[in-house]
């Protein structure tokens, strides 16, 4: 009997070394979907993170720190490492950050897919991590799946097919 996948909502984040695990977060626009996986340990981590920056004061261990890129980052990559994962091994992939808000005239900083982009590209390089793979940008939604079993991960765009990014 197939499980059903752990499906993630806003701000939340999902660490499994089960290989009977799938995790997803669903239609993402401007969020932003960054997995986290050790193949060598199999251990997987996916966090659907909203906004850029928390407010000062939030410490990763806070659950509302995993509704921001740069706070939600450092507290997935504690997590992983918790559960077994090699900070050196890991492979990191980024999916969303679009700009879902396209209207004439519309400043900039409304585009809350750039600036999340920008901040995690930050964060990472601050903790020395390397980003393996992204599909972000542009103006659809896409859903992020983990697969544990075999540290695939993988994109669809709304209408198309799901393909390993």
């Amino acid at each position: 009997m197939k499980k059903d996948p752990i499906s993630l909502g806003l701000g939340e984040r999902a660490i499994s070394r089960n290989p009977d695990d799938v995790l997803v977060a669903y239609g993402l626009g401007s969020c932003l979907g960054i997995s986290m996986v050790d193949p060598s340990t199999r251990v997987s981590g996916l966090l659907h993170a909203v906004l850029p920056g928390a407010a000062n004061g939030i410490s990763s261990d806070d659950p509302v720190s995993q509704k921001y890129v740069d706070t939600g980052i450092v507290g997935l990559l504690e997590a992983v490492v918790k559960e077994g994962a090699n900070k050196n091994r890991l492979i990191i992939r980024i999916v969303g950050g679009a700009n879902m808000l396209i209207a004439p005239g519309m400043a900039n900083a409304f585009d809350i897919g750039t600036r999340n982009m920008e901040t995690a590209r930050k964060t990472l390089q601050r903790l020395n991590l390397k980003i393996t793979a992204e599909e972000v940008g542009g103006h659809t939604g896409r859903t992020v799946h983990v697969y544990v079993a075999d540290s695939r991960v993988t994109v669809r765009v709304i209408g198309e097919k799901e393909r390993d990014i």
